[in-house]
């Protein structure tokens, strides 16, 4: 494969410490760092983000131990056995904006035996299936379950930007095999990703023209539902061809307008879902 010679393995846990590592030497902070439970399992990482105050919010597996108050080691299964029997326990909140609107979930936290580690439980409204975030939060920056739920909510713009990335640029197609064709093809992929992704933030407002949200179970659609902002697969899209015809934007504006229609009805289900357990509770 040509391998450079000093190269040396690195676990995923390592490899995170040395991305954050550079990040940090050029002067890019973040208030939280997230991953998913590879990251979150690994103890070698934890630990260097909070020897050099940096907070987090990680997936774990529901087998993860944590001491909570009174010193009691305790499973996040078991810690969320306790909750589940408080309502009172949970609130309903988004985990931020999907491809259909927000993303309600219901959540609830838990402190341990440190003032700093919270354990941070995910519910899904319909299924009940649970997730578990172990976050911590240095010294000196504010705690709250709002700002502990947006952390957790910003893992979806990076599972889309991974989808983005081998559905539209192939990201995993590659058939080279040497060390440094893969490098340059990851480098081109994730830098034509990065020209769709600011493109499409710069054209969100001047290209949006959705009808508004329903606001209540029993409305009616409207006449004209609009389109949806340009995304990242339609502007790459149009970027492969160089001269669209109009049979290519037709089908374009069709796909957009659309994508409006369902995203409104996927919207008003959630309304109506939403009655129906208020009714229930």
């Amino acid at each position: 494969m040509g391998l450079p010679p000093g190269l040396v393995f690195r676990t995923k846990g390592q490899l995170a410490i040395d991305i954050c590592a550079d990040a940090a030497a050029d002067g890019a902070g973040a208030d939280f760092i997230c991953g998913d439970e590879v990251y979150g399992n690994c103890a070698e990482l934890r630990e260097h983000f909070e020897d050099h105050g940096q907070g987090y919010v990680l997936r774990v597996r529901s087998t993860f131990r944590l001491i909570v108050a009174g010193g009691i080691t305790r499973s996040c299964a078991q810690a969320a056995g306790q909750l589940l029997r408080d309502r009172r326990c949970w609130e309903t909140r988004s985990a931020g904006k999907g491809s259909k609107g927000a993303r309600w979930y219901e959540w609830a936290w838990l402190g341990t035996a440190s003032p700093r580690h919270h354990l941070l439980i995910r519910r899904h409204l319909r299924t009940g299936e649970l997730a578990y975030h172990y976050c911590h939060v240095p010294p000196g920056q504010p705690l709250s379950l709002p700002r502990l739920i947006r952390a957790a909510g910003l893992r979806w713009p990076v599972e889309e930007d991974f989808e983005f990335s081998k559905g539209c640029f192939g990201l995993d197609q590659s058939q080279v095999r040497l060390y440094t064709a893969i490098s340059r093809h990851t480098l081109l992929v994730m830098a034509a990703l990065a020209i769709c992704a600011i493109t499409a933030a710069l054209l969100r407002n001047r290209t949006a023209t959705q009808a508004p949200p329903p606001a209540t179970p029993g409305q009616r659609p409207p006449p004209d539902p609009g389109m949806i902002p340009l995304t990242v697969p339609e502007i790459s899209r149009l970027l492969a061809v160089p001269h669209p015809s109009k049979h290519t934007g037709h089908w374009l504006n069709w796909r957009r307008r659309h994508q409006a229609r369902s995203r409104w009805h996927h919207q008003r289900t959630r309304l109506a879902r939403s009655a129906e357990n208020n009714l229930v509770r």
